[in-house]
């Protein structure tokens, strides 16, 4: 057996059934060894894309993710993928092929310092250097990644040390890292604290972030503020959390969040922080979730827990676990006042939209796309305009919400439903975007035929790079640069050329008949909604 047969047989033994990637000499010896197992190899046709699919698929099944691409523009391609995956805290193992170990740092063909250039955005990362290494280091790869705060993992293999003859392979059963022991219970003492404080508070809220989807935590904190009457608002990360018709859910906070839901967090007297960073799009003055309340920040990184803001009570642990413990706990609380006060604000301060009639209303265009998906259906926004109107209008039932928050990558949107989707194949994906994300990675609709990944695609398409027009238009007075998309192409022909259904959208009118064609078949299909121009999120 030699390293690159290894390598496959560690990833046989983690349960891997799926690789993304882009081969090249580097990575030849791996994607040889591979050819008699029974993973499956999926082509993209940007390396970045590898990634975002690995992310996709990792966040609709719970398991780790894995890339696998050549050295060089290989490896640094894949970085904002990497990037996109750290931000948002998703378990990923990045494997890149490397220039024979003798050769590192003589800057030869193909060759890049990726375990440096990634150093600042990976959980861990590894350079091989023995070949016997090889199955400690995957076993520890897939531990790291998929536990604590879970995050991608690197691991940067010369191709000698891939041809090289492993003497004796044995695959670990256990890890035990001397300086990576990451909490799992919650501290019994902090948990009565929180309890106590619940009691007494009249105005609580809780704000879920990522870290409650990325712990199955959904059931145990749906259970918890349902038992303890406690409202919910979430991060962008955190949709999902709760069903948009919760009586109990209040929207999304933060600067592109609900007026209602922010004002909760603003009147609140206690908010339990849950899974979030209490980063600047969620909160962007820190001292307001502070001043004059009980502030519990739980989250299973103690590294985030006071880096934006000082908590009350820390609380450090997998929210699965410390929810399940703390609905052991019997209170005597009432908050019905509160939660009639905060349903009047969502009555009362409800966002007004003057749609042009001769366009396409992205938000409502939203609402009735994510009605009449699946209820366990997947929906992923990219970045722009259309990420925002999605978060404000999509309505959650049983399904998912995938979208970049962290790192907010455009381009994000196709190869992450790809990835969903043949993860999930007897659910519905479906990617939305703007016609500036689109085609930065409409290549993988190649893929995606290629590979039976019957994901669907939305186009928003206003002709502008329409975030930054928005914030031109508010901040430089209309002056408009690099933000014009003319030259586009013709989507009906981009869909003509793959071979898939072609559908457009003009105005709202034709809304509902449309979105049922879209989604009636478990095929690809291309819809194009035409939007004005400066409509604003």
């Amino acid at each position: 057996m030699n390293g690159a047969q290894a390598m496959i047989k560690c990833l046989e033994n983690e349960g891997v059934e799926m690789i993304f990637g882009y081969p090249g000499v580097a990575i030849c010896p791996f994607y040889d060894a591979v050819l008699d197992s029974d993973i499956r190899t999926v082509l993209v046709r940007s390396e970045q894309n590898a990634a975002h699919a690995a992310s996709g698929m990792a966040r609709v099944t719970g398991k780790v993710g894995v890339c696998a691409v050549t050295s060089g523009p290989g490896a640094t391609n894949l970085i904002t993928g990497i990037a996109t995956a750290f931000a948002d805290s998703i378990p990923m193992i990045c494997i890149t092929g490397q220039v024979k170990s003798e050769l590192i740092g003589s800057d030869v063909f193909q060759e890049a310092d990726i375990t440096g250039a990634t150093e600042s955005f990976v959980k861990y990362s590894y350079l091989v250097n023995n070949v016997e290494d090889i199955p400690r280091i995957m076993k520890e790869a897939f531990y790291i990644a998929n536990t604590g705060r879970k995050g991608p993992v690197l691991i940067d293999v010369p191709i000698d040390i891939q041809q090289a003859t492993i003497k004796k392979f044995k695959y670990p059963e256990e890890v035990s890292l001397r300086t990576y022991k990451p909490t799992i219970k919650g501290h019994a003492v902090q948990m009565k604290k929180v309890m106590a404080e619940l009691e007494k508070a009249k105005r609580p809220v809780i704000c879920a972030g990522g870290g409650v989807l990325l712990s199955d935590a959904v059931k145990e904190m749906r259970e918890f503020a349902h038992k303890y009457r406690v409202p919910v608002v979430s991060t962008m990360m955190g949709i999902g959390a709760m069903p948009t018709q919760d009586e109990l859910y209040f929207g999304m906070v933060g600067n592109n969040g609900a007026p209602y839901a922010n004002r909760a967090m603003n009147e609140a007297d206690m908010v339990i922080m849950v899974g979030a960073r209490v980063a600047d799009r969620a909160v962007n003055q820190p001292e307001i979730i502070t001043r004059n309340k009980i502030l519990v920040h739980m989250d299973v990184d103690p590294a985030e827990i006071g880096k934006n803001a000082g908590p009350t009570i820390p609380l450090v642990g997998d929210a699965k676990h410390i929810f399940a413990d703390m609905l052991q706990t019997e209170i005597d609380a009432d908050h019905e006042e509160w939660i009639q006060t905060l349903t009047s604000y969502t009555k009362s301060m409800a966002q007004r939209r003057n749609p042009d009639p001769m366009y396409v209303d992205p938000a409502a265009f939203v609402r009735k796309l994510s009605e009449k998906m699946d209820e366990n259906g997947i929906y992923v926004a990219d970045v722009g305009q259309n990420q925002i109107w999605s978060c404000r209008n999509y309505q959650m039932r049983d399904g998912s919400f995938l979208t970049s928050g962290g790192m907010g990558t455009m381009g994000y949107s196709i190869p992450a439903a790809m990835g969903a989707k043949l993860g999930c194949p007897d659910r519905q994906a479906v990617a939305v975007c703007g016609d500036g994300s689109f085609q930065m990675s409409m290549c993988e609709l190649a893929t995606m035929r290629q590979h039976g990944a019957t994901a669907k695609v939305v186009v928003m398409k206003n002709g502008f790079l329409g975030m930054v027009r928005e914030y031109q238009t508010k901040t430089y007075n209309n002056r408009f640069s690099v933000v014009d998309l003319s030259g586009s192409p013709d989507l009906s022909k981009i869909a003509e050329a793959y071979g898939i259904p072609f559908i457009r959208v003009t105005n709202m009118r034709e809304a509902d008949e449309a979105i049922e064609r879209f989604l009636e078949k478990d095929e690809t299909v291309l819809m194009e909604i035409l939007v004005h121009p400066l409509d604003m999120v």
